[in-house]
């Protein structure tokens, strides 16, 4: 016998246009719970989290537990959690901010990308956490703290996704702690990238600077070098002067 849900719950799963989220919104519907089996198999998602997270996402709490696999193998599985913590201030999948809180972080920042540094135009900005929802989720009171939230570019947002879904600290240890060291967490002042010991330096040249930029990449080719280890061999000989 299917379980019956409350008319509001039913009414946020319909709103959802998300693909991957429906799908597992759909499933547990009619089965009461999904498998990372199903989502591989029956679905071809070879990374089932991501689905999970879509839904998360969404506004719909969702449990892990563990469960067997066709093979009698122990896996992870998802059914809907707590009801009463489903958040209806979402949008295809993402948190609605306001405009204000938007121009807000845009001011901030003078309308630079957090990580590049590039200025845009406010419109080709997004609002990102500076932890990952899957690690943090959003809080309480999430539009209050503008720290915890900055605005990225879409080709730095899509960078950082994927870092961040490939680092062990999303996988395994899921600490907010070590997202907050990491430089796509707080790219002002970081210890490890990834939990990696790496650090990075984003260089934008506009306007003006291009010249500049067209230069140094001219003598780069010229002497056959890339164009980064060219950059750094010309910060190394200013640094021993």
């Amino acid at each position: 016998m299917k379980k019956k849900y409350p008319k509001e719950f039913l009414k946020l799963t319909k709103s959802i246009s998300n693909k991957r989220a429906k799908i597992v919104i759909d499933h547990i519907l009619e089965h009461g719970f999904i498998s990372t089996e199903d989502l591989e198999k029956t679905y071809g998602y070879s990374h089932p989290p991501r689905a999970a997270r879509d839904v998360r996402e969404a506004g719909i709490p969702l449990e892990t537990f563990e469960t067997k696999s066709s093979e009698g193998k122990s896996i992870a599985a998802y059914r809907f959690g707590d009801l009463s913590k489903m958040q209806n201030n979402r949008s295809g999948g993402r948190l609605v901010f306001s405009k204000e809180f938007k121009k807000k972080l845009y001011q901030t920042n003078n309308g630079h990308c957090y990580i590049c540094n590039g200025k845009f135009e406010e419109r080709y900005l997004q609002i990102d956490h500076r932890v990952p929802y899957e690690i943090s989720g959003d809080g309480e009171y999430f539009q209050q703290n503008i720290n915890d939230y900055m605005l990225l570019c879409a080709s730095c947002n899509r960078a950082k996704s994927w870092s961040c879904e490939h680092c062990k600290n999303w996988t395994d240890e899921k600490d907010v702690k070590s997202c907050l060291k990491c430089y796509w967490g707080k790219p002002e002042d970081y210890e490890h990238i990834a939990l990696e010991k790496i650090r990075r330096l984003e260089l934008t040249w506009q306007g003006e600077e291009v010249y500049f930029f067209e230069k140094i990449k001219k003598e780069a080719e010229n002497r056959g070098t890339a164009l980064s280890k060219y950059v750094k061999s010309l910060l190394k000989k200013y640094l021993k002067q």
